[in-house]
């Protein structure tokens, strides 16, 4: 995802604010805001459908691949969707002002009874009153091709502070970083 900087804030930057992630640094990006974020828009029926479906969802595990992990039940809408149209579109927000990612990737339902039992906890059990070994929980593994974040380079507080002195001195001194997250 690449976006443009023509006209961006980010040309009056006095220091570099974007920073592409890659590998290891893009997994680990990811999902430090993903842990974060807790839950996401989970988006289907992209290509086929208009308009596209959204729904919240709990995000369960970003695995060491970068792959994106849910639990959903066989006879969803969501599974039908992706069963007809595996494109995916996951937006996160893991904060009010930090913290945002927007993923694309391919989405593939299974019933892998381990990893199941690995992502299981109680609280799950809200949504799956067979408990874990309810034979109609299916896993959702969203595996990332594209990806691009926003976050703060030290956080929130010190984010506020440059905001403040921006107002102050006139000049652009955000603390945000962004860049694409190519998880390959």
């Amino acid at each position: 995802m690449t976006t443009s900087q023509e006209g961006s804030t980010n040309n009056t930057q006095e220091e570099e604010n974007i920073k592409d992630l890659g590998g290891k640094e893009a997994v680990e990006k990811l999902r430090e805001l993903a842990d974060k974020a807790e839950s996401c828009f989970f988006c289907t029926n992209i290509k086929t459908g208009i308009p596209l479906s959204v729904r919240p969802m709990a995000i369960q595990q970003v695995d060491d691949e970068g792959n994106i992990w849910f639990m959903s039940m066989k006879d969803s809408h969501k599974n039908e969707e992706i069963s007809a149209d595996p494109f995916t579109h996951l937006l996160f927000q893991a904060g009010a002002h930090s913290g945002f990612v927007n993923i694309y990737g391919i989405s593939e339902i299974s019933r892998d009874q381990a990893k199941i039992d690995e992502l299981w906890s109680p609280f799950i059990k809200t949504w799956f009153q067979g408990g874990k070994d309810d034979p109609n929980i299916t896993l959702i593994k969203v595996i990332p091709s594209e990806g691009y974040y926003w976050d703060t380079k030290h956080g929130t507080a010190v984010a506020f502070l440059k905001i403040a002195a921006s107002v102050i001195t006139g000049k652009t001194m955000d603390d945000s970083v962004e860049g694409t997250l190519d998880i390959d």
